[in-house]
């Protein structure tokens, strides 16, 4: 048997934890701005704006407020006892997994982007066994991409995985979803760009051009994008 961590009862609604964690974003100095020399996602593309929740684990107050509020959330959505297992994908998704399964009371694994390459090869790390209910965490989710491959590799153990947790969402692929949705993962989520928008607003954080052409990005991702990259 594994100890259980208590949880408090009562937390804010959705929209108040949202506002919450945009505003905790700012404070970590997580959140980018920049439409003159955009940024590169993973995909490549560009992007007038970037999050870097790697930071959070710098700001103990930050991330534990936000790791109550991901426990939370997912749990009152799930259930309490919906997980056997809480895997981090690397790397990002590493420490994060690691608050959350404490939180909770539950083990941890963490799921490499490819096989080690030597000694077992193992690609996750830790123990997962076959029937394991997974909770896949990481610190955000964009288009989806990287989720479906450490879905994979955690149903390849024999577990199951039809969760992820992330602290943010961009919010602004739709495909995203659809394709979380298709492979059978529902997505959870503490804020998206529309909260940190509304923060940075109502903090007066940025010129307003600066917030024009973010908003405008935010409006048609794709349709900015191309026009960036021709």
């Amino acid at each position: 048997m594994f100890p259980t961590v208590s949880i408090p009862e009562s937390f804010p609604d959705d929209s108040e934890i949202a506002r919450q964690s945009a505003e905790m974003l700012f404070e970590a100095d997580a959140v980018y701005f920049n439409a003159d020399e955009p940024f590169k996602l993973s995909s490549g593309l560009p992007s007038p704006t970037y999050i870097d929740c790697r930071k959070l684990i710098s700001y103990p107050r930050i991330r534990s407020r936000l790791m109550d509020y991901l426990a939370a959330s997912v749990l009152r959505r799930t259930g309490v006892d919906a997980f056997d297992n809480i895997a981090g994908g690397e790397t990002a998704g590493i420490p994060f997994a690691a608050f959350v399964a404490e939180r909770l009371g539950l083990p941890m694994t963490y799921i490499r982007k490819k096989p080690k390459g030597h000694g077992r090869n193992a690609r996750i790390e830790g123990v997962m066994g076959a029937g394991d209910r997974v909770l896949l965490v990481e610190d955000l989710a964009t288009d989806g991409g990287s989720k479906l491959s450490f879905v994979d590799a955690i149903r390849e153990t024999g577990a199951t995985c039809s969760h992820t947790a992330v602290i943010f969402n961009y919010g602004i692929f739709p495909e995203a979803l659809e394709q979380l949705e298709n492979h059978g993962v529902a997505l959870h989520h503490l804020c998206t760009w529309k909260d940190v928008v509304a923060a940075a607003k109502t903090g007066e954080m940025f010129d307003v051009d600066t917030l024009k052409e973010v908003e405008s990005f935010l409006a048609a991702p794709r349709a900015w994008q191309e026009a960036r990259s021709a």
